[in-house]
C-alpha cells in the first residue's frame, strides 16, 4: 500500500471518529470544547465580552454553526453525528481540494 493510501484511510478513521467531540463532551456533561466557546459562553465564563470580540464576532459565519446542519440544534445525537461526519467530509474535500489546485500551480512553475 502506498504512503498516500495509508494517509486516506487514516483520514477516513478520523472522519469516522469525529462524532466523539460530541458524544464525549456529553457523556461527561463538559460543556463547549476549549476555544468554541460563543459570545454568551465568553459572558458567562468571565462576567463580560472583550470589545475586539464583540467587534468581530459577526465577521464569519460557519457554513455548518455547531458541525451542524441548520436547524438541527435539538435532533438526537446519531442525526447529529451523522452531521459532525458530512462536517468533517466536507471540511477535507475543500482543503484536500485547495492544496491539490495549488500544488497544481506550484508545479507548473517549476517547469
Amino acid at each position: 500500500m502506498t504512503l498516500t493510501g495509508k494517509l486516506w484511510i487514516g483520514i477516513g478513521v478520523l472522519i469516522l471518529l469525529s462524532p466523539l467531540g460530541l458524544i464525549v463532551p456529553d457523556h461527561f456533561n463538559a460543556g463547549s470544547a476549549w476555544g468554541e466557546w460563543g459570545l454568551d459562553e465568553i459572558q458567562k465564563m468571565n462576567g463580560y465580552v472583550p470589545k475586539g470580540f464583540q467587534r468581530v464576532s459577526d465577521l464569519w459565519k460557519a457554513p455548518f454553526a455547531d458541525y451542524a446542519f441548520h436547524r438541527w440544534e435539538g435532533k438526537d445525537l446519531f442525526q447529529r453525528s451523522f452531521a459532525y461526519i458530512i462536517s468533517a467530509v466536507s471540511g477535507i474535500s475543500i482543503i484536500a481540494g485547495v492544496a491539490f489546485l495549488i500544488g497544481k500551480v506550484l508545479a507548473k512553475e517549476h517547469e
